[in-house]
């Protein structure tokens, strides 16, 4: 009846360090998911503040009428330049 006792037992031990092992495994594998991930989230927090720098760079008045000038040959409004339409007249 001993024997069977130490078979059961020591199976049962074998099962709990093979347990151990797997649960330390899985830890580590979950570790380096968080550092990874966290790594990430770092990165995505620096493009985050690139892209609202760009934004407001680019939404700047005098940026945008520097490119209507240039590239669109636009010029600003001026009373010579201005027509008014009235209604049924000439």
């Amino acid at each position: 009846m001993s024997a069977k006792l130490n078979v059961v037992l020591t199976a049962l031990l074998v099962g709990c360090a093979l347990s151990v092992v797997n649960a330390r495994y899985q830890r580590n594998h979950l570790i380096d998911n968080l550092e990874k991930l966290a790594t990430q989230q770092r990165q995505l927090e620096v493009d985050w503040a690139q892209l609202q720098l760009d934004q407001s760079t680019l939404g700047k008045n005098e940026r945008i009428e520097q490119i209507a000038r240039a590239e669109l040959n636009m010029a600003p409004l001026s009373p010579a330049r201005t027509q008014y339409l009235t209604e049924g007249g000439k």
